[in-house]
Parts: C-alpha cells; sequence; structure tokens
C-alpha cells in the first residue's frame, strides 16, 4: 500500500511498481491495472492521485531543447534501404564533421520526447545520433501511450530487429559517419539491441538497458562489443542474466555487465517519478558514452 510521507509525498511499494511494470509490458489492460492500483493504494482516489508519478511526464523531457544552438537536427528523417515509411530523428553537433553514429531504441512507447532528448544528448556527445521510430512503418508513435502499447502487442520482435537492422546499415552509409556504427536501447530497446547484435554486422558495439536477453542459441552470431545495464530490482529482466552471460562467456563476446542495487527497470527514465533514480543514471550513463567512444573511435 502507497504510504504518505511527512511532505505528503506519497511513497509507492514494490507491489505498486511490479503492478505497473506488467501494465506497461503488455500483461494488463488498463481497466484491470487501475483495479489493482486502487486495491494497493486503497481507494479509487488514492490510485488517482498516484498515476502521474507513475506515468512519464514529458514535461520534463526537454534537458537539451530542441533548438538548442550547439546542434542541428531533423525530424521524420527517411532511413533509405528499409522497410518503406521507416523513419527516425537525428541530431548531431553543428558544424562537425564526420562523427561515429549511434541508434538510439526506444522502449515500447515509441518516439517519444524523452526519447528524443536522449538522441539530443547522445549528440552532444560527439556522436551522430539517429533516434529510431519503430513504429513508423505502422503510422508512427502516437500521443496515446496505450495506444504505443496496442502497437507493440502486434509488432513482433523479428520486424522490429529488421528495422533497427536497416537503420544500423543506414547509418554505417551515412556522409557524416566515420565507420563505426553503435546502438544504445532501453527497456523493449534494450532488447533489440541484443537482438540486432546477433543479426546485424554492421553493428560494431551495442549498449542494453535493462533489455530482454535474446534466444542463447543466437548468441555466437554476436560480433558487437556489448555494455549491460541491469537494475537490481528488476527481476523480470534479471531472471535471464545467467543464462545469456554463459552464452556470452562461451562465444567469447567482448561485454560487461553492470548491476545497479536497489533500483528498479526503467532507472535511466528522468520523465518517470516512480522508477527514476538520478544517481544511478548519471553513473550508467558516463559508462555508456566512454565504452562507445571507445569502441567507436
Amino acid at each position: 500500500m502507497a504510504k504518505l510521507a511527512l511532505n505528503h509525498t506519497p511513497v509507492i511499494s514494490r507491489d505498486i511498481i511490479t503492478l505497473y511494470d506488467r501494465f506497461t509490458h503488455g500483461d494488463m489492460d488498463r481497466r484491470a491495472f487501475m483495479s489493482g492500483l486502487a486495491r494497493l493504494a486503497g481507494s479509487t482516489a488514492a490510485a488517482s492521485a498516484l498515476l502521474p508519478l507513475l506515468q512519464n511526464n514529458y514535461a520534463q523531457a526537454e534537458t537539451i531543447k530542441p533548438d538548442d544552438p550547439r546542434l542541428e537536427t531533423a525530424e521524420g528523417v527517411s532511413i533509405t534501404g528499409g522497410e518503406k515509411g521507416l523513419t527516425g530523428y537525428l541530431a548531431r553537433p553543428k558544424g562537425s564533421d564526420k562523427l561515429p553514429a549511434v541508434l538510439v531504441i526506444h522502449e515500447n512507447r515509441g518516439l517519444n520526447p524523452h526519447i528524443k532528448d536522449i538522441t539530443r544528448r547522445m549528440a552532444l556527445e560527439g556522436f551522430l545520433a539517429l533516434g529510431i521510430d519503430v513504429l513508423s512503418p505502422d503510422g508512427g508513435t502516437p500521443e496515446d501511450e496505450d495506444k504505443a502499447r496496442d502497437m507493440f502487442a502486434k509488432l513482433t520482435g523479428e520486424v522490429a530487429e529488421a528495422r533497427a537492422a536497416a537503420a544500423i546499415r543506414f547509418l554505417a552509409k551515412h556522409p557524416q559517419e566515420n565507420g563505426k556504427v553503435g546502438a544504445v536501447g532501453f527497456c523493449w530497446g534494450g532488447g533489440i539491441v541484443n537482438r540486432v547484435a546477433a543479426g546485424e554486422p554492421k553493428l560494431n558495439a551495442g549498449v542494453a538497458y535493462y533489455g530482454p536477453q535474446p534466444a542463447t542459441e543466437r548468441v555466437p552470431s554476436i560480433k558487437a562489443a556489448l555494455l549491460l545495464h541491469y537494475a537490481g530490482l528488476d527481476q523480470r529482466i534479471d531472471a535471464g542474466i545467467p543464462a545469456y552471460q554463459a552464452a556470452l562467456d562461451g562465444a567469447k563476446v567482448r561485454y560487461q555487465i553492470f548491476m545497479y542495487d536497489g533500483v528498479d527497470h526503467a532507472f535511466n527514465n528522468d520523465t518517470n517519478t516512480a522508477r527514476y533514480n538520478e544517481a544511478a543514471a548519471k553513473i550508467a550513463w558516463s559508462r555508456s558514452v566512454e565504452f562507445l567512444k571507445r569502441e567507436l573511435a
């Protein structure tokens, strides 16, 4: 049950976090989620008060403004060589020459303001950054997150992987790219990084934040170096780590795993009050940037 701190800020229980995680990953519809939330919070009114803390608040998304004078950005960039209608959001440092490229792969809510902000952050670190909209061939990321969730439920892993692989090949041939391509993905997108590492040889380095692991029989195909971030409280995703690590060791894949104790799935998402952990997010981001700069130099 949610408790009220002295400053009247709700303290969100593990049961509530687990319930919301089930909802966001398609295990229940909104009606069942709200019913469960009301039960855990103590009332429908308490559930309604908690909901904004559980959902992403995109008013907090622009840590780097879209018109930041240090950047050049472009919306709706056509990713040629892939499925018809596949697009992304491109960002690069203004006036830069050839750069290592990084594909940014979103959570299972699509290319939203937070992921565009992540793309701009990556560009300011010195990369040609492309935030893919994996839903673009299906009409694009909707503003309604429930509609996006429904669209992801219909999207197979094979199709999503093919779209990400096409974006990697697009970046590998981009005139402003230096010949090396990396990828970073979050949650669902972290899982796609793991998958595309096993299927697309153009990928040189992959960073997966709390992403589902690929089938172990695919691991010997991985040629990219990997950096894997996991949340200590994320039992659903963490259950797959031992088998994945054993397969990576067996295939002699270069990789690093970092476990962030005491934090939740989606700890990097600074638009989500309930799960964001500033300390873990800063450490993981620093490690990610250092890894990508080293591997894509």
